[in-house]
Formats: C-alpha cells, sequence, structure tokens
C-alpha cells in the first residue's frame, strides 16, 4: 500500500456536513451511546453513527476513534465504520473557509445551516430549551439549544460574550429562529475584532437622522447635538437588547414627556421585529412621586433589574430620567444606580446642579444653554422621540402644546407649537387634556396607566372615547378645585414683604381636603393663579404650608428656589431642609418640629429678592 495515500482527516471547527467525502477516514470523538451504536463528534458540531454492527471494540466517552465514512444520506445522517489504524497513516487537518453571516440575513435562509458571529444578550431557560437572544450590527434573533428539557444548553456561554455558532435557520411562531447544532465563545482576541466590529456599526447605525425640530427655537438648536446624542444612546439600547426604564415626573408636563419617547421606542422595538414579550423586556416607564430620583425609586428599579437578570438573563436596564433628575436630591440615587453601572440619562427642564453630571451619560437641559424651565419636558420630549423613530411624528404632534399649557410655560415656543396643531386641537382643547392628566395620574397613584393615558392623549385611534372621556375627567377634577377653593380662599392670608411683593399663605393641611384632588400642590397652584388675577400687575408669591413642606408659587418676584433651599439647609441647624423645583415654582422639607424657624427664614429670603 502507498503510505502516501493512507491519509486520516481531522475536521476543522469550520467544516460542516458538506465537507465530508464518502470513502475517507476520520478522527472523531466519542459522544455517547445508544442499543443502535455509538454517536461520535467529527468536529465541534457535526455528529455522526457508528451502527452497532460497525463497532469493532468497547469504548470509553471522550474517547478518540477512527472512522470510515461509508455514507451521507439524504437526510444528513452520516454512516460511519470504526476502523483500526496500521503503521505509516498521516493525520491532516481539513481547514474549512466558513462564511459567517449577519442576523438580518436570517430571514433568507430559513430551512439552511448557518454560521455566525454575535453578542449574547439575553439567556432565557425554559422548561424545553435554553433561548440565547443574539444581537450583531445588523439587528437580533432568537437561538434554541437543547440538551435535555429544563437543563441548561452550553453552559459555559455567559451574558455578554461573544459566540460563533452554527444551526439551522427555522421559523417559530411566525418568528425566525435558529436551531443551534454548536456554540462557544470567542477567544479574547476573536471576541475585541468581533466586538469592535458590531459596536463601530451599531454605533453608527443607531445615529439618529438630523431632522428638523417641529418649530424654529434657538433653545432646542442649541440643544440638538445633546439631544442627539441621547436619542443614538436610547436607540443603541433598543438594537442590542439593552432594557431601558423611563423614570418621569407625575403630572402633565412629565406624562407627554415619557409617552412620547415611550411611542416611539414601542415603534422601533416593533420596526425591528420585536412582539409585545420583547416591548415587556425592554421598555417599562414609571411615575415618580417627587421631582427627582428618589431612593424608593431606585430601590425599586433595581430590584426589577436583578430579578430580570436572574430570571430572564437581561441585560442591566438604562435609565431615563424625563423632568426630572437635573438637580443635587437626584445625587444619593446616582450613586446607588453607580454600584451596579446603570448608564443614566436625563432629560429636563428644572434648574441643573453640575455635581450631578459626572454621574450621568447625557444630560439634556434648556439652563445649559442659557434657556429656561419655558422650554417644557413635554417639549423636549416629543423632540427627542421625532429623532429616535420619526414615524411617530403624526401621533404626538400636539403633546409639546398640551405640555406647553400644562406647565404654564410662557416661552415663545409655547405659542408656536399651539400654532403647530391649531387645525385639530384649540388651546382650551390642550388645557382640558393637561388637566385631565393630572387628575388621573393622581388616581393612578404611581402607576403608569398606559391604555388609559393613551386615551386621554388621544392615540389610541378611539377620538369619540378620548372626548368622553376627557370631558368627563375635566368636570371631575373643575368640581374638586372648586370645592377646595371654596374651603381653602377664607384661610388665606395676605402680607407684603419688604420688596413691595404679596405674600399669600395658606396652611393646606388644615384648611383643605386631604387625600383628595387636587393635592397640595396644585391645591397652592390653583389658589395663586387665582390671586394673580386679582392682584394683575403686582408681585405676588404663594405658599402652600403643610407640617413639614412649604410649596412656593411666584409671578414678578425673581427668586431662586434650589439656591434658598441650600442656603436654609446650611443655616438651620436640625432643620432637616431639602427641596428643589423650579427658580419660581418649588417646594420645600423640612422636619416639623423646625416648620415656624424654617418658614420664618424663607419668607425673610423671598423678601431679599428684587422684583420684576
Amino acid at each position: 500500500m502507498d503510505n502516501s495515500k493512507n491519509i486520516v482527516y481531522r475536521l476543522g471547527s469550520g467544516c460542516e456536513l458538506d465537507d465530508i467525502v464518502v470513502g475517507n477516514t476520520y478522527e472523531v470523538k466519542v459522544q455517547g451511546f445508544a442499543k443502535f451504536g455509538t454517536f461520535v463528534y467529527l468536529n465541534n458540531h457535526v455528529k455522526g453513527l457508528i451502527h452497532i454492527s460497525n463497532v469493532k471494540s468497547d469504548h470509553k466517552e471522550g474517547e478518540t476513534l477512527y472512522v470510515h465514512v461509508n455514507n451521507i444520506r439524504d437526510n444528513g445522517n452520516i454512516d460511519l465504520e470504526e476502523v483500526a489504524l496500521k503503521e505509516g497513516y498521516e493525520i491532516k487537518t481539513v481547514q474549512c473557509q466558513k462564511i459567517s453571516i449577519r442576523l438580518s440575513d436570517l430571514k433568507n435562509k430559513v430551512g439552511r445551516n448557518v454560521n455566525l458571529q454575535a453578542e449574547v444578550a439575553q439567556i432565557k431557560q425554559t422548561s424545553g430549551p435554553t433561548i440565547f437572544t443574539l444581537v450583531d450590527e445588523t439587528g437580533s434573533e432568537n437561538a434554541a439549544a437543547f440538551i435535555e428539557a429544563g437543563k441548561r444548553a452550553y453552559p459555559e456561554v455567559e451574558l455578554g460574550d461573544m459566540v460563533s455558532l452554527s444551526g439551522e435557520v427555522m421559523m417559530r411562531n411566525g418568528q425566525l429562529q435558529i436551531e443551534v447544532s454548536y456554540m462557544e465563545a470567542l477567544t479574547d482576541e476573536e471576541k475585541e475584532q468581533v466586538k469592535e466590529r458590531i459596536v463601530k456599526a451599531t454605533e453608527e447605525r443607531a445615529r439618529p437622522k438630523d431632522i428638523p425640530f417641529l418649530i424654529e427655537s434657538e433653545v432646542l438648536q442649541k440643544l440638538k447635538p445633546e439631544m442627539q446624542k441621547v436619542a443614538q444612546i436610547l436607540r443603541k439600547a433598543i438594537f442590542t437588547n439593552q432594557p431601558v426604564i423611563l423614570r418621569h415626573h407625575a403630572d402633565a408636563d412629565g406624562i407627554v414627556a415619557a409617552v412620547s419617547v415611550e411611542k416611539a421606542i414601542i415603534g422601533l422595538i416593533r420596526a425591528e421585529g420585536g412582539d409585545q414579550d420583547t416591548e415587556n423586556h425592554l421598555f417599562k416607564r414609571a411615575p415618580s412621586k417627587a421631582p427627582f430620583y428618589e431612593i424608593e425609586d431606585v430601590t425599586r428599579d433595581l430590584d426589577f433589574a436583578l430579578r430580570d437578570n436572574v430570571r430572564f438573563g437581561q441585560k442591566m436596564p438604562l435609565i431615563l430620567m424625563m423632568d426630572n433628575g437635573s438637580t443635587e436630591e437626584d445625587e444619593p440615587s446616582y450613586k446607588v444606580a453607580k454600584v451596579y453601572d446603570l448608564p443614566i440619562v436625563v432629560v429636563d427642564h428644572h434648574h441643573p446642579d453640575e455635581s450631578i453630571d459626572k454621574y450621568l451619560e447625557a444630560h439634556v437641559n434648556p439652563y445649559h444653554v442659557d434657556g429656561d424651565f419655558g422650554v417644557t419636558a413635554g417639549m423636549l420630549g416629543a423632540e427627542l422621540a421625532r429623532m429616535i423613530y420619526p414615524d411617530i411624528e403624526d401621533e404626538i404632534k400636539h403633546f409639546p402644546a398640551v405640555a406647553a399649557v400644562g406647565d404654564r410655560s410662557e416661552a415663545p415656543e409655547r405659542e408656536k407649537y399651539l400654532s403647530l396643531i391649531s387645525d385639530k386641537y384649540s388651546e382650551d382643547d390642550c388645557k382640558d387634556i393637561a388637566l385631565a392628566l393630572d387628575y388621573e395620574q393622581f388616581w393612578l397613584r404611581f402607576n403608569d396607566g398606559k391604555e388609559i393615558v393613551k386615551d386621554i392623549l388621544n392615540v389610541n385611534n378611539n377620538p369619540d372615547r378620548h372626548k368622553n372621556l376627557v370631558n368627563l375627567l375635566v368636570q371631575e377634577a373643575n368640581s374638586a378645585i372648586d370645592e377646595q377653593l371654596k374651603t381653602s380662599l377664607p384661610h388665606v392670608k395676605d402680607s407684603v414683604l419688604k420688596n413691595g411683593s404679596h405674600l399669600f399663605t395658606i396652611d393646606v393641611e388644615i384648611f383643605a381636603h386631604r387625600f383628595t384632588f387636587p393635592p397640595p400642590g396644585k391645591t397652592s397652584g390653583e389658589i395663586h393663579d387665582l390671586l394673580c388675577r386679582k392682584n394683575e400687575g403686582k408681585p405676588v408669591v404663594t405658599l402652600g404650608i403643610g407640617p413639614d413642606f412649604a410649596v412656593i408659587r411666584s409671578r414678578g418676584v425673581l427668586m431662586n428656589i434650589p439656591q434658598m433651599v441650600r442656603e436654609l439647609r446650611d443655616e438651620i441647624e436640625g432643620g432637616g431642609v431639602n427641596g428643589g423645583g423650579h427658580l419660581v415654582v418649588g417646594s420645600i422639607k423640612f422636619v416639623e418640629g423646625m416648620r415656624d424657624i424654617v418658614i420664618k427664614s424663607l419668607v425673610e429670603k423671598i423678601g431679599n429678592f428684587t422684583t420684576e
């Protein structure tokens, strides 16, 4: 026999069934045993059977054997026969060029075997197979690997790994899915190469289109680069299967801002082929009772995130703050989030503190570009939503006008947004929608009320229900406001400060209905609006005082509430002062036993500010 022809082939990891030649001899490893024969691997994913009639001796699992390929059947089964090597055989490795495809190509590969490299974005163990969610620069898809029912397949593969895998592309319940035949984590060198490719391409894919704003605005134009940065971060999160938790202030402006972005993100998920389960896993909107990120909020968010990470193998989330998040009151929660490396982005119009920027990936705030709170969070949210998913524009075009009137904006952008939708919504319509949102959110407490809120905002394609619901809620809200004013106004005290401003005070704890609408903040705002009309042209400050808080509303007094909070906190030992808000609209908290001292100092400071 010519020894040069006595070759045993070792099948390389990139080789497939088509690379095996009938009649050749191959090196194999024993995978397992059955009554009818011995299963072997020709490489790390191509499997064959040595029928019991062709097994020459006893073997152990993992043992190396040599086999002759007798036949490859039409169904892909390989008939093998064990052989004993004679001296002079040469071992020759078969190197196969693995053609790796992208996930976006899978729709054209149904019924075929494919090879690909991707990142593992989620690992979910079902009662049957293990489901791996894969992402690359073109999209995301699921891969199913089965060892035995309920047992984790490929336990060495972890969340965030870059993997190489092979398998057949199938359709399961109308969704593409890869039936995995082989998967392995890439080496560090390979991982970096694939990661660099995916990250670079995903960053570019996530970059939002440069579209004009709905209106002309100098402030918005200056904010555009930072808004585009936030849009890119959010789009990238969706493309890489990173959950997004959206925290927002529970008033009309905060709701409008958040629902704008919610609609855009859900639209993008659906455009990427996601279903209801994908939406539920990738996005959550949660109102916050305070205009900042409280420890209670971050604790709840972390609890849910860690549970989902353990139960469903999800990535840790991105936190998006809207109509809150800009002040030092947020800092304790940001420190907690930092422990878990949660990225945070903020879109807000409260007066910002520089100290929090070190915790943020991006921060959109009109004060950063010489604007102010008149450019509301709802305006910013609608424009951001269009950057995330431009097709959402028609559904949310009226949102900025609702936010503008709901948050009493006096910025020039208010009239421009109102003019934009005047053919469909009047200013009174927008005011009604804003009031209905405030009223309904009070009863929702801190649930998102997803579908009810959509009906109020008229995005559920049911205009009759929208109209009837808003009319009913406005009627109930106004009735409650009238009753509250009727009860409270006789107890309002009037004084004149040294700067000439009128100070009106009302104890909203003992001279207003509690635990009902309107709550203390809105009660104080309604009293303030009424007193401003009665004192047209005069500077007016209204304090709604409770046992451990004070709500501040101002017109014509150039105060700075965040500054006062910091000064009172430093000056009054044992006062427990904190709080914040806008420059002339906000709230202060303190310990109940120090109420008189805090209020006295607060009033003195208000009297020191200049008036318009």
